[in-house]
């Protein structure tokens, strides 16, 4: 990764930092997000759970309540203070770290990420990947949830970016360049099977996707 590569990931976390009290209106504002809650009903969700960019936590009031424990990891402490208020439970703990930089201390048998696999580079994606496995337990399932192809219509798709990249503005103005990858449900799957995973993608509607993968 150059450094201008890692100046727009920089970007993303200083975004979502100052995006955290604006975050939750987008699941009040845009009813095809209310889609995608059941979907976690029917994902293969168990045991101890690792949430990895867990935002406003959210996703982590669901996991918890299929889980025996919720491991939430988030990179903006922003965020985090909103998720530990919405989701008040002995068995979720919460941890403010960099999720590139982070590498898990147990393993897991669930691993759970929801809109975060597009803002990974693609030059990271199996770096990323490595620390998935390094978290999932033996027979874990990795279940992830996020935008597909169809959501690229309704962004500022930037050119020339070290990345793919979309720009966000914030209610006070202020823009920012953020990662965004619009995953193509059968190019994903081939990329993991690269990696060594066995995985199914699925769209969800018209804009999303969700997604199983284990290491077989």
């Amino acid at each position: 990764m150059g450094n201008d590569s890692d100046a727009v990931v920089r970007e993303q976390v200083a975004y979502y930092r100052a995006r955290a009290a604006e975050y939750d209106r987008v699941y009040s504002e845009r009813g095809d997000l209310q889609v995608l809650l059941p979907v976690i009903d029917n994902l293969p969700v168990t045991g101890d759970v690792l949430e990895l960019a867990c935002g406003t936590g959210q996703w982590t009031g669901p996991l918890a309540a299929r889980a025996r424990s919720v491991t939430a990891v988030d990179a903006a402490p922003e965020a985090l203070a909103i998720a530990r208020k919405r989701v008040r439970s002995p068995t979720v703990e919460f941890m403010c770290a960099d999720v590139f930089a982070w590498r898990p201390p147990r393993r897991y048998d669930t691993v759970f990420f929801a809109f975060w696999l597009s803002h990974v580079p693609p030059a990271r994606l199996p770096g990323f990947w490595r620390t998935v496995a390094d978290a999932l337990a033996p027979e874990g399932k990795v279940v992830f949830i996020d935008n597909g192809p169809g959501e690229s219509a309704g962004e500022e798709v930037l050119t020339g970016q070290p990345v793919p990249s979309v720009r966000r503005r914030l209610d006070d103005g202020s823009e920012y360049r953020i990662v965004k990858v619009f995953h193509e449900p059968g190019q994903l799957v081939r990329d993991l099977a690269a990696w060594g995973w066995q995985a199914r993608v699925w769209p969800v509607g018209t804009n999303f996707i969700a997604g199983a993968a284990d290491l077989g």
